[in-house]
């Protein structure tokens, strides 16, 4: 299983709405002024900050209900706002929506406080989605068309990755490499092409915030259909640029919730067309910074947030992408400093959940579990709550809490029953729980749907443990698949090296499996990297120079078992007996169902170290 990461984390801003409407995520922030500071009157109580609830404070005031986000996992910001309100007829078209013009403070990407993650682009791709430029595959004209079928694009998707991963058995690298670039701009031309609109003629003038669909319109529990109502509005006013920036923002949560990177070529084109119209608008800078992070260049997502904060700095959205950005960069401390700092200007779920994940970074458990449970009862929407309550259920889950994750994750589900990032946990706490049958009939459903290289694995690594006739060729099969979506996301400018190190490590190219983890801890050197670094140099036989990059990955007191039982088969293999024997028991401790496989194999090398003592 793939460790934890915060590429899940939402990236949206939110501002303040009626209870229970679909996607929105923020806590109660009140919506900006049109200088972007929160507006507040004198007799409202100021928002609670997740600093006073993790010291016991009970939420006062807008910091509670009254605040949404956008269905996948967050949308846009108050502060967007100002820039784009809701007019009557935007509010008419997406009808319960409940998250304010701000609503998105994630980071793309997802996945996550965990993640359906993704890997990072490559210096090339970066720098072309930070300076706007778009990737040479899968790439849209602003001006094309489109009209195009979401659900059926959803389908279609799934069956071309299957049938990259069957190229993928009978192809060399090679070809497979030119299938999965082919496939992208099969991806993009069949999915929802960005700019529909042409801007006859180029005199219709810039238009101003009251002509502006509201980010909110993300909110209305049908990412699809907001996608298709932007679309449609973006026909009628060409030169609305707070709704070309919305539809970035959307095509990045699309991306990224439904793992179609081909997405993100058309958020690129719709950004840079906001820009066009008005240049150094915070929201089309935010989603830049949002796309940035989702494709993983994440010094590219901390200088886009930057300047997004320097137009606006309240933009929730740019300050908690800029927290992602530090924490995948493995910058904790000025991390820590930024959540404390966000927490200030934009207390609500957004900056509640990374103020919590980077303290479980450093091993305070308590404190993320207390910030999570306040944001929880303060959430009022059902993105919202459905958000929240999986963070609490991967935090169960990392601490060995199951039953607890189960609950948690069941009522992430109550409030959005499709909600991929809490079915995924659930089957992996079914099977810690003892469940293997529904574990591995939940882990069918989401990889019939969304073939994510996290969730790849662990369906693998369930039919492996499972050991039924064709179990094994089922899990190769999987195991193909996750070599199928990593071309797929090259072709879209997503470095996927993460990934390919923590999947081919264990079931793929070895060789493979270390080049891609060196190039990724060049980039950034992080707790996650540092343990794919460490595993990928143990398959290869070199266990000398991986114990180092094992210690540093446990060093911040980030409690992973996955990292415990890779540091412990390390310190076994390098002699180290005493430690390794203390790591492999910390990890069965702390999380005895952290991984189909790896649990396993963390017992028999415990049980070998003890019959040798």
């Amino acid at each position: 299983m793939a460790p934890r990461t915060n590429d899940d984390a939402p990236d949206r801003e939110q501002a303040s709405q009626p209870p229970l409407p679909r996607p929105g995520r923020e806590l109660g922030t009140p919506p900006t002024d049109t200088a972007g500071a929160p507006a507040t009157s004198p007799t409202e109580p100021a928002p609670q900050t997740a600093a006073a609830e993790s010291e016991g404070a009970a939420p006062t005031g807008t910091a509670g209900p009254g605040d949404t986000r956008t269905n996948a996992e967050r949308t846009t910001p108050a502060t967007d706002t100002a820039e784009t309100p809701v007019t009557p007829a935007t509010e008419a078209a997406t009808d319960d929506a409940d998250t304010d013009a701000e609503g998105s403070g994630q980071s793309a990407t997802s996945v996550s406080a965990h993640a359906v993650s993704g890997p990072v682009t490559s210096p090339e791709a970066s720098d072309s989605g930070a300076d706007g430029h778009e990737p040479d595959a899968g790439t849209t004209s602003p001006t094309s068309d489109v009209d195009v079928d979401v659900h059926s694009a959803s389908d279609e998707r799934v069956a071309a990755v299957r049938r990259v991963g069957e190229s993928s058995r009978r192809w060399r690298a090679v070809q497979l490499g030119a299938c999965a670039a082919a496939l992208a701009v099969a991806f993009s031309a069949g999915a929802m092409v960005l700019g529909a609109v042409r801007d006859g003629g180029g005199t219709t003038p810039v238009s101003s915030a009251p002509a502006a669909m509201s980010p909110a319109l993300l909110a209305s529990g049908n990412l699809d259909a907001s996608i298709a109502s932007l679309q449609a509005h973006l026909r009628a006013q060409p030169k609305d640029f707070g709704s070309w920036a919305t539809l970035g923002l959307a095509y990045v949560e699309q991306a990224r919730t439904k793992g179609d990177p081909s997405r993100y070529p058309q958020a690129q084109q719709a950004l840079k067309r906001s820009l066009e119209l008005k240049p150094d608008n915070d929201p089309a800078l935010a989603g830049r910074a949002a796309l940035a992070a989702a494709r993983h260049d994440f010094p590219g997502a901390l200088k886009n947030a930057d300047q997004a904060l320097r137009q606006n700095p309240y933009s929730e959205r740019a300050l908690s992408i800029r927290i992602d950005a530090l924490v995948e960069l493995g910058r904790y401390d000025q991390a820590l400093k930024a959540t404390d700092e966000a927490d200030m200007k934009r207390p609500g779920v957004p900056v509640f959940t990374r103020f919590a994940y980077v303290r479980e970074l450093r091993g305070d458990v308590t404190t993320a579990r207390r910030v999570l449970e306040r944001a929880l009862g303060s959430a009022t929407s059902r993105g919202d709550i459905a958000y929240v309550a999986t963070a609490l259920g991967q935090l169960q889950w990392n601490q060995g809490e199951y039953k607890s994750a189960l609950e948690y994750y069941a009522r992430a589900l109550a409030a959005d029953d499709a909600y991929l990032p809490a079915l995924e946990g659930r089957a992996r706490a079914q099977y810690a729980n003892g469940d293997r049958a529904d574990a591995i009939k939940g882990m069918e459903d989401v990889v019939s749907r969304y073939p994510l290289p996290g969730p790849l694995v662990e369906l693998g690594e369930l039919y492996e443990v499972r050991g039924g006739d064709g179990d094994l060729a089922k899990a190769r099969a999987q195991y193909a698949l996750v070599n199928a979506w990593t071309a797929i996301a090259r072709a879209n400018g997503v470095n996927a090296d993460l990934d390919t190190a923590l999947a081919a490590a264990d079931h793929g190219d070895r060789k493979s499996a270390l080049r891609a983890a060196r190039a990724e801890w060049d980039r950034r050197e992080t707790v996650h990297t540092a343990d794919a670094l460490a595993w990928a140099l143990h398959v290869n036989g070199q266990d000398e120079e991986a114990l180092p990059y094992a210690r540093r990955a446990t060093a911040t007191g980030y409690r992973n078992a996955s990292f415990l039982y890779h540091r412990g088969v390390i310190e076994q293999a390098t002699g180290h007996t005493k430690e390794a024997r203390a790591s492999l028991s910390a990890a069965l401790e702390l999380n005895p169902g952290f991984s189909p496989l790896g649990a396993r194999k963390a017992r028999t090398a415990l049980k070998s170290l003890e019959a040798a003592k």
